[in-house]
């Protein structure tokens, strides 16, 4: 156990070793958030054919994509949580364990339940994502951070482009079990590069972690979540989706009121009820489902046949490649966004980006009809997104203690996850009331392409119009990622 003059000297050490490795530590960040997120887009090419391989039916078959995205929802606050206690880098090292073991039960997998069992861990393993944002305020020098947190944050979104024709790719010439046997080796090739390059960090807070509150905070969100992803399968007035929703209320009430009593709370609500956090939080979700809008609208409509009138008749590959550089624009604009994050605060970066994003759906309206249009489209979106991305963490860390930066982050990407379910489901239910007869078969028209493509341009406009409420930006940029803030008590390095 090391005294606070220890934890100081520590971290004194740390900072100075940085400076000449730094850009490796940032490398190896940014490529854990990219390996990470890439795992969430593995199985988009192999969406509909998954029924015929699992011996499944496509209802069952969607289970494949939603424990994904329950997992990682679940265990990403706890695992904020874990980093603050226990050290981010050690933490980060956790997550690519279930990362690794689910890519290889997944590749063995034969018929459903071993492939949704690998699949959730799969999404245990996007923690790694907010932890790695949180330990690089541990390990680099300040003058260093905001560029790298920009980048980290946006890794989120190269990934999941990146992934998309990548997977369809190795899904249309080679086995669809290589997608899962890669995963699992790149997975391990991040973990070596993290416990090799990164530093050990400290663990900043005290006490341990609260299982009453994870339980209650994982089955509030799994309620929650299921209900809004499923209720368009299930019919939104069936006993089930309402029983999963009133459940996820009450869960979470709960939750709230235990988190305000219990010693050590595994989320500090009274610090989340800053204004500045609280409504970075709120921005968060409306930014997460304005992104995930085009995500969902964009591909269909560049696969839908051509005798529609409005579809671009492209093959999955096809539309991977076009939608691929989108992400390519988010690892582009990271840098300028922290150096404007730096000039004039994170609050302008954010509403910037909100601003861009509104743009890009604007750009919709005339731009719909071919492939070069959604070109635009998608990279005028992702700039945006990458903006607003970078800005978010800066925003929390400016205005939480050392101690609970983990948590915070974590927690902030949930609200991310929160939107972009919210998204999948609003666009869903859109698309399916706005239909044209093809063949006998029901599709999307263009009309309710247009009118979810005008909700993420409303959604991005409400992002804007929150963040323009939050607090002045806090002087100089240092500052803004938490580096003036008081040091944190003690605390016992990992």
């Amino acid at each position: 156990m090391h005294t606070a003059s220890d934890v100081e000297s520590f971290e004194g050490i740390r900072v100075e070793e940085t400076g000449t490795r730094s850009n490796g530590i940032v490398t190896v960040m940014a490529v854990a958030g990219i390996v990470a997120s890439l795992s969430q887009t593995l199985v988009v090419p192999l969406i509909g054919v998954l029924p015929t391989l699992l011996g499944t039916t496509a209802s069952n078959a969607s289970w494949v994509i939603t424990v994904t995205l329950l997992a990682g929802a679940v265990t990403t606050p706890v695992m904020g949580r874990l980093g603050d206690l226990y050290g981010k880098r050690r933490m980060m090292l956790v997550c690519s364990v279930p990362l690794v073991v689910g890519c290889v039960i997944c590749a063995f997998a034969g018929s459903l339940a071993p492939m949704v069992i690998g699949r959730g861990l799969q999404g245990m393993g996007m923690g790694m994502i907010p932890l790695g944002i949180s330990a690089l305020r541990d390990v680099l020098p300040p003058h260093r951070l905001g560029p790298s947190i920009a980048l980290m944050s946006s890794s989120m979104g190269i990934g999941g482009a990146l992934g998309l024709p990548l997977s369809a790719a190795v899904a249309e010439y080679a086995s669809w079990r290589v997608l899962f046997w890669g995963s699992a080796a790149l997975s391990l090739v991040v973990a070596l590069l993290i416990w090799l390059l990164v530093p050990v960090t400290p663990a900043r807070a005290r006490g341990r972690i609260d299982l009453a509150g994870a339980l209650g905070l994982g089955a509030g969100l799994v309620c929650l979540l299921l209900g809004v992803s499923k209720g368009a399968d299930w019919g939104w007035s069936s006993g089930i989706t309402l029983g999963l929703l009133g459940a996820a209320v009450v869960l979470l009430l709960g939750w709230g009121w235990w988190e305000l009593r219990v010693r050590d709370p595994l989320v500090d609500l009274r610090v989340t009820a800053r204004p500045q956090v609280l409504l970075t939080n709120v921005a968060s979700i409306v930014v997460g489902f304005s992104m995930y809008a085009q995500s969902l609208i964009v591909i269909q409509i560049l696969q839908l046949p051509a005798a529609t009138g409005y579809g671009l008749g492209q093959s999955m590959l096809a539309a991977g490649l076009w939608m691929a550089p989108s992400g390519l624009m988010m690892m582009i604009i990271s840098p300028i966004g922290a150096r404007l994050s730096a000039a004039r605060g994170p609050k302008t970066t954010l509403i910037v980006g909100s601003l861009v994003m509104a743009l890009g759906y604007g750009l919709s309206l005339v731009l719909l009809g071919s492939t070069w249009g959604m070109l635009v489209i998608t990279c005028v979106i992702s700039i945006g997104v990458g903006f607003a991305y970078g800005s978010m963490p800066a925003l929390i860390m400016s205005a939480v203690p050392l101690s609970e930066t983990g948590a915070a982050n974590s927690f902030n990407t949930l609200m991310r996850s929160i939107g972009t379910t919210v998204s999948a489901a609003v666009i869903g239910v859109v698309l399916s009331q706005l239909t044209i007869d093809f063949g006998g078969h029901p599709l999307p028209s263009e009309g309710g392409f247009r009118t979810g493509m005008l909700i993420g341009c409303g959604a991005a406009l409400v992002a804007a119009a929150v963040t323009m409420t939050l607090p002045g930006r806090r002087g100089r940029a240092g500052r803004e990622t938490g580096h003036a803030e008081a040091p944190a008590q003690p605390a016992v390095t990992s």
